[in-house]
């Protein structure tokens, strides 16, 4: 299940809706009013009622704000007199307002009774995003100040060397330095890949598992490594795999997630897949390779395990901003909370580790309405597949539907995304399995 809401209104109408959030702690429940273009800031509302408020579970809130009784204009005026009620500061002296539950898509009109017996609170309780993020990223240099910033106010940590030398990230394997060597060089081959697999046994038992998996369907026995390779699943897609086990082996998934995030090895095989798929039906006057596609998707989202590895303490009070304001982009709300973003220090970490620059480059810049150099069309095929992915619920993140102009600037129309979506499905039960395989391999 994804934490991901469907938003049923555009991105201008948002700025004159009001939020209606549902929060709770051992006290009770509490109905929070906000600007629908705001983010809920937590610590504010934490320091104004004194306790330590949380939106309820996703799932929780769509039972709640779907009932039957609350379908009435007088169930939801019921509604809003049967809870305390926290309005931001912002709305003051409004006394009309148009509500919207983004989880439920649940939409009414409700008036500012004045004073009344029930608790009704004002209080400065949100803040503006930064919503020129996602114009355009910063160059890996800035990346670089606002991730040796951050670490420096969340960690007890100074910096005053190499960034990279000093934030006690575990060393590279030999066997995964050997390959990204070869995933960067243009002219490495199944000949050189074999012996790499054959010396590191792990590979080599994932390597065959892969081999005969059904997602592969691969005619007769597979009776060693080389044929593994060279006759079943190619350069690329062992290059590849291999990387995003030996990524994950390096950092592992946080415990601390928000509630109802879509696994992150799941969302990671089902990335790289669409987005190797969307790939292929590139026109080949546009079409970016196939496996860097593939290699983006996998590792779109290392960031996170970074933020994990770097920020644990702060990840926990991360996942409930996240958990409170499922109408954002998560990179908005790490921006706000952390001062950096998955996307800035996962691209500068594997651009640190010599990874391809499509593939670091894409990563930095896939949530950037205007992504810019070698990677763009890589950048546009992942803000793309989760789009896609999102409507599904196998990709975390707010769901405005799937944007036909990123379609066509890919040479794709929403026919043949759609078409690509529908393949997709139709092997969930193998992504399935080879989602538990790498699960199983970090393990």
């Amino acid at each position: 299940m994804s934490v991901g809401v469907h938003f049923p209104e555009s991105n201008s109408t948002l700025e004159s809706s009001i939020r209606l959030v549902l929060l709770h702690d051992a006290q009770g429940k509490l109905l929070v009013l906000l600007p629908a273009s705001m983010m809920l800031n937590l610590a504010a509302l934490w320091a104004l009622t004194g306790r330590k408020l949380q939106a309820v579970r996703t799932d929780d809130a769509e039972r709640f704000f779907t009932q039957q009784g609350l379908q009435s204009e007088q169930g939801q005026q019921r509604l809003m007199q049967s809870l305390p009620l926290l309005i931001d500061a912002s709305l003051e002296g409004q006394t009309e307002f148009s509500l919207c539950e983004p989880t439920s898509a649940l939409t009414f009109r409700w008036r500012y009774p004045g004073a009344t017996d029930q608790q009704i609170q004002f209080g400065a309780i949100s803040v503006r995003p930064a919503y020129g993020l996602m114009r355009k990223q910063p160059g890996g240099g800035e990346d670089v100040v606002a991730i040796t910033r951050a670490v420096e106010r969340f960690t007890a940590l100074r910096i005053q060397q190499r960034l990279e030398d000093t934030l006690g990230l575990p060393a590279l394997a030999p066997t995964t330095r050997k390959i990204i060597m070869l995933r960067s060089d243009p002219d490495a081959g199944v000949d050189q890949l074999v012996p790499v697999v054959r010396l590191d046994p792990s590979l080599s038992a994932q390597v065959m598992s892969w081999a005969v998996s059904p997602y592969y369907a691969a005619p007769g026995k597979v009776n060693s490594i080389d044929e593994a390779v060279i006759r079943v699943l190619g350069f690329d897609l062992v290059v590849n795999l291999a990387l995003g086990i030996a990524m994950g082996q390096v950092l592992k998934v946080p415990d601390e997630v928000p509630r109802g995030a879509t696994p992150y090895w799941q969302q990671s095989v089902y990335t790289a897949t669409l987005c190797e798929k969307l790939a292929r039906r590139i026109p080949l006057d546009k079409r970016p390779k196939v496996g860097l596609a593939y290699l983006a998707g996998l590792l779109h989202n290392f960031g996170y395990l970074v933020l994990g590895h770097l920020f644990q303490p702060q990840l926990a009070v991360l996942s409930r901003y996240v958990e409170a304001n499922p109408h954002l982009e998560p990179v908005l709300i790490e921006q706000q909370v952390l001062n950096v973003t998955r996307d800035q220090i996962g691209g500068w970490l594997l651009e640190s580790w010599n990874l391809p620059e499509e593939v670091y480059s894409a990563i930095r810049q896939q949530q950037c309405d205007e992504p810019e150099g070698d990677s763009e069309t890589y950048a546009r095929l992942l803000s793309l597949s989760k789009q896609l992915l999102r409507r599904e619920g196998l990709a975390d993140g707010p769901i405005y539907g799937v944007d036909p102009e990123l379609c066509e600037s890919l040479g794709l129309s929403l026919e043949q995304a759609d078409g690509v979506v529908a393949e997709l499905l139709g092997a969930q039960e193998d992504l399935d399995e080879l989602t538990r395989t790498l699960s199983r391999a970090r393990a």
